[in-house]
């Protein structure tokens, strides 16, 4: 327990609202490359899950304002969400 309280703390030092972070976003399906014209910098990749269905990941670099806007434009067409997962800070 108190080593999980010494994680928290060390995340808390490190990421902030304003501070860029890397995060790493999976969605179901197969996204060509015109999606990059959106998504900025951000790396896009299409792998098959276990089941051989198709799952698109979106890597990127940006504050939280910016994340909570790609998760709305995400969820405003209507693609689900599999994970986010952040990577490290910038």
């Amino acid at each position: 327990m108190v080593a999980l309280s010494i994680l928290i703390k060390e995340i808390k030092k490190k990421l902030t609202l304003d501070r860029p972070a890397t995060y790493q976003i999976k969605v179901p399906g197969k996204l060509d490359e015109s999606w990059s014209e959106w998504t900025g910098s951000m790396t896009i990749t299409v792998e098959s899950e276990g089941d051989g269905l198709p799952v698109t990941s979106l890597t990127g670099s940006f504050d939280q304002a910016a994340l909570q806007g790609l998760l709305r434009r995400l969820y405003s067409l209507r693609l689900p969400l599999i994970s986010v997962n952040w990577l490290e800070v910038k």
